[in-house]
């Protein structure tokens, strides 16, 4: 991928700042063409520079107040095999291969603690587990961003 410049940069943080700004706001802010803009926009799409929308909905907001972190043992010539079963449940959010003693981290949601067993349940059904240590997440001390990173601008080639 090729790295993003100043003005990717900049337009990244014009959004991050303010998501629903248009294209034409964005470009009066940033000082440029609307079709600059909107060019770049393309190439940051086609990048798969930007997440889907779903990442900003509160879970909560659905009916699941809990968020648990399970951290999964698995056959490691099982693994693909595993990924989709576990991509199958739908309380699961997110899932990260991950190096250290658990194979897989699985971000679930849950309704309550009774709805957090039958899905730790699901889990350790799929073929393949061996084993799953389950941490329920006491709250989010800092939230998904990259505010930080966009500000600090590009970093140089290497």
């Amino acid at each position: 991928m090729q790295p993003l410049d100043l003005t990717d940069m900049r337009l990244l943080l014009a959004m991050a700042k303010d998501p629903r700004r248009t294209v034409v706001a964005l470009a009066q802010r940033l000082g440029l063409s609307r079709n600059t803009v909107q060019a770049r926009m393309a190439q940051l799409e086609k990048k798969s520079v930007f997440l889907s929308f779903e990442r900003r909905i509160n879970t909560v907001s659905l009916g699941y107040p809990l968020t648990a972190f399970i951290h999964v043992h698995v056959q490691q010539q099982k693994l693909a095999a595993i990924t989709g079963s576990i991509a199958a449940i739908p309380e699961v959010i997110e899932a990260f291969g991950v190096t250290g003693q658990a194979d897989i981290l699985v971000r679930v949601v849950a309704v309550d603690a009774e709805d957090l067993f039958r899905i730790n349940g699901k889990v350790l059904a799929c073929d393949g587990v061996e084993r799953c240590d389950t941490s329920l997440a006491m709250g989010e001390l800092v939230p998904f961003r990259v505010e930080p990173l966009l500000e600090r601008g590009p970093l140089p080639p290497t």
